[in-house]
């Protein structure tokens, strides 16, 4: 039997697939502009710069600000409307992008794409948290992450359905009115089936009531967590790869060999995003769990020996003589690179005390935005666009995107700090989360 306090074991995989699913949503409105980016740049005559704003800066600019207050709001108020809300936004966004006649009109709606996903993550983090013990949450976790993975394949996937084999016959805009349409009904669904769970419930007994801490108060006691931070700087540093790499994959292939079947490139791409890169985020959150058990440091090495593996790998993958070389190496890429989300997010919910888990989230993702999605996709642009003075397009977006793989550096030196300081964090959170449950009662 089913209740708010002891969900059955059905119900919590339920939501937990149901809110996978949203996020990919979340990453198809997200990844797809990097997959078309050629076609929208060269039918609004857009620079590389302006490209990259469009696909990294623009979008962050109003996701990093939004969903600090939105954290604040799911924290007190049901998350399963705000979630709701938050999809239906994001999509008729979406569609508004398909509709755009210039750089202006298309910026301003993948701001309002970014508004609208703010709300998406921390509403759903906080939910996945109240339904699984932190024994499971970073597997639960990780099953949620594949959202980016499955969400990257999808967008692959429609968009090799709608266009012609050679890629000259693109309906970018189609597309994305399309997907904000579906999103919109998918919003639809969370609203009406999704129960609100009881906040706590996996730390606290039925009958504690969580008093939930003014807002500034929220934001002083994540950023006195120091392996919280370390972790933030982590993910954001190495994600500032992946986006960038995710943006301008399809170009640096077109150019790399324009006669290649546009439409099987995209097939072979999304297959390798929905197995490996999902296999990856998958494995990493397991690993975490199961290792994890015996030594709690491993949430921080884990991470650090994946995106050390990453970083040869990315480089190597743009200098390679062959498309089918280069797939060969992102295959293995994307598998260490989906390895860090599951302990990374586990961290970020687990630290936190259990009554500001949207807002961990909020500013977790404030930073992982700010420096990767705002950064990498715009910072690599423009690095394209400076490399182009003195080099053909294709060296100088092989030479950008080998200085943006350096990125990793920082990353893998972020999560051995998490690895040395997270013990004594941990046990802090666990202290603390018990003296609330006694406080509460």
């Amino acid at each position: 039997m089913t209740n708010q306090h002891n969900p059955s074991k059905n119900y919590r995989t339920f939501v937990l697939i149901l809110l996978t699913l949203v996020y990919s949503f979340n990453f198809i409105d997200r990844q797809i502009v990097g997959i078309l980016a050629p076609f929208i740049q060269k039918d609004l005559d857009l620079t590389n710069t302006q490209m990259g704003m469009l696909t990294g800066l623009l979008f962050a600019a109003l996701y990093t600000v939004v969903a600090i207050p939105i954290a604040w709001l799911a924290d007190r108020y049901s998350r399963v409307n705000i979630l709701s809300i938050a999809l239906a936004t994001w999509s008729g966004f979406t569609a508004l992008f398909g509709l755009a006649g210039n750089f202006l009109q298309i910026g301003l709606a993948r701001m309002g794409v970014g508004i609208g996903e703010a709300g998406g993550s921390p509403a759903s983090h906080s939910i996945i948290s109240d339904l699984y013990p932190k024994e499971e949450r970073a597997g639960a976790l990780g099953v949620y992450s594949m959202g980016i993975p499955l969400g990257v394949m999808a967008a692959y996937f429609v968009t090799a359905s709608l266009v012609g084999s050679s890629g000259e016959e693109v309906n970018w805009r189609r597309i994305f009115v399309l997907l904000g349409i579906t999103g919109i009904g998918l919003a639809v669904v969370v609203r009406l089936v999704l129960r609100e769970p009881v906040r706590g419930a996996m730390e606290f007994d039925s009958n504690t009531n969580v008093v939930q801490p003014p807002f500034m108060e929220s934001l002083v006691t994540l950023l006195k967590i120091p392996s919280w931070w370390w972790m933030c700087f982590g993910i954001a540093f190495g994600s500032f790869v992946s986006y960038s790499f995710s943006a301008w994959q399809t170009k640096y292939l077109l150019l790399l060999n324009p006669d290649f079947n546009f439409q099987t490139l995209l097939i072979i791409l999304g297959i390798i995003n929905g197995t490996t890169y999902a296999g990856g985020t998958y494995l990493g959150a397991r690993l975490a769990d199961k290792w994890g058990a015996k030594n709690i440091r491993v949430y921080g090495w884990l991470p650090a020996i994946a995106i050390s593996l990453c970083l040869p790998i990315g480089i190597a993958s743009f200098w390679v003589p062959s498309i089918e070389a280069h797939l060969i190496l992102t295959t293995l890429f994307l598998l260490f690179m989906g390895m860090y989300l599951g302990p990374s997010f586990a961290i970020a919910q687990t630290l936190a005390p259990i009554n500001q888990r949207a807002m961990s989230t909020a500013l977790f993702f404030f930073i992982l935005n700010l420096v990767a999605l705002g950064g990498g996709p715009t910072i690599t642009g423009w690095m394209i666009d400076v490399f182009k003075d003195s080099s053909a397009d294709l060296e100088s977006t092989r030479y950008a995107l080998t200085v943006t793989c350096l990125m990793f550096i920082p990353s893998v030196l972020s999560f051995l700090v998490v690895a040395r300081v997270l013990p004594k964090d941990w046990a802090a959170a666990e202290k603390r989360n018990l003296e609330l449950a006694k406080g509460g009662e």
